[in-house]
């Protein structure tokens, strides 16, 4: 059901996606040229790795010691807003990534989670998640495992339509921190949080 509603999403979401996608590859081959897309290694569901696709956001600038990569304006502002990510709504389509869940990691980390850490690797990972809108880049890493482990054991369709409301809040207003309503938690326990977004939920 969850896929069924992945690639319902992702053709709601094409009916802008592609002519945007289609703007931002041009301005892209206009302003830096070369390659429109990168490809990078993911992790994906069980482990299993795969292709990230992503707008290029950087051009090659010759420095003493050699090349190095140099975030231009246009990607600066793609990886503000996040429509860097766009391209993997083809991956969405894939069935490689979910719209929402735990963000894709390197596959050479797989192997390295902790036992009770590898359980987000039993869902695909999404194009957004519960760590994405509770502060992007703004929360430590264990503080982004945690928020996934949770959603991972909690994962519901409600949790998903929150998260995507979120997401629309977060695209709205971007700068990397949390939006109001997904409130990163002091300790490693994100229940408190969602009791707080989600009163009708029990505690447990």
């Amino acid at each position: 059901m969850k896929r069924a509603g992945d690639l319902a999403i992702t053709a709601l979401a094409g009916v802008t996606a592609i002519p945007l996608g289609l703007l931002i590859a041009v301005l892209i081959r206009c302003t830096t040229g070369g390659p429109v897309l990168v490809r990078r290694a993911g992790s994906g569901r069980h482990g299993r790795p795969f292709e990230i696709l992503t707008f290029r956001t950087t051009r090659e600038a010759r420095v003493q010691d050699g090349p190095a990569a140099r975030t231009t304006r246009l990607g600066a502002l793609l990886r503000r807003t996040g429509l860097e990510q766009l391209p993997q709504l083809w991956n969405v389509v894939r069935g490689e990534m979910a719209v929402v869940g735990p963000r894709p990691g390197p596959p050479e980390q797989a192997p390295q989670h902790a036992p009770h850490r590898s359980g987000r690797l039993a869902v695909r990972p999404g194009l957004t998640g519960w760590a994405q809108v509770g502060g992007r880049t703004g929360i430590s890493r264990s503080q982004r495992l945690e928020r996934d482990l949770w959603y991972v054991e909690h994962r519901s369709l409600r949790l998903d339509l929150r998260i995507l409301a979120l997401t629309v809040k977060l695209l709205l207003r971007p700068g990397g921190g949390p939006v109001s309503g997904a409130a990163v938690p002091a300790a490693p326990a994100p229940q408190a949080a969602v009791r707080s977004e989600e009163s009708a939920r029990p505690r447990s």
